[in-house]
């Protein structure tokens, strides 16, 4: 089933909270072309702000953002809301975390980079059965890349720090960034 398959239903209006601002403009564009309305917030202030004007009917929410907890939010939207569709994305996929989110109203839960077809299935699928999965997932080695990048982005490009938070050898971290992503 394609996105262009999957009905939105009478309210399009999608809150979208993540603390990366790039990621969140392109996801909103994504988003916008799938239909929806959304709304951008980049952290649980600007969350909270937005969710106080209008309850959205969905969310996608990144769980660690640089003021809070995303938790927070799923918990305040399910309040406002208890009929709204939310995702849940991190970098840091963990099945306590998962379970976490899920036990707190969250409809998903993928794990970042998730892209924004993904996305839109994880909100509207409906009933017990998981989504579809996607027709070109990220091989394992790419994951791997993706969260070996993002980790060595948040530490200031540090290798020493980035090797040390991954625990990895500090040389093993250099000859993986040195490499090209794997497709």
């Amino acid at each position: 089933m394609s996105d262009a398959e999957l009905p939105i239903g009478p309210d399009p209006s999608l809150l979208l909270v993540d603390d990366d601002e790039v990621f969140l403009n392109r996801l909103a564009r994504a988003m916008e072309k799938r239909g929806f309305v959304p709304t951008r917030a980049l952290s649980v202030a600007e969350a909270r702000v937005a969710l106080a004007q209008r309850a959205p009917a969905y969310a996608v929410v990144d769980l660690r953002l640089e003021d809070g907890n995303g938790l927070d939010i799923v918990e305040a939207l399910r309040e406002a809301r208890t009929d709204a569709r939310i995702v849940v994305l991190t970098g840091y996929g963990a099945i306590a975390t998962a379970v976490a989110a899920v036990k707190m109203g969250a409809t998903d839960y993928l794990s970042k980079p998730a892209d924004a077809e993904e996305i839109t299935r994880a909100l509207l699928s409906r009933g017990e059965t998981l989504p579809p999965p996607p027709e070109m997932p990220m091989s394992a080695d790419r994951v791997r890349w993706e969260h070996i990048q993002r980790v060595y982005e948040q530490c200031d490009r540090n290798v020493s720090e980035t090797a040390r938070r991954l625990h990895m050898h500090r040389r093993t971290l250099q000859r993986i960034l040195a490499k090209r992503s794997p497709r």
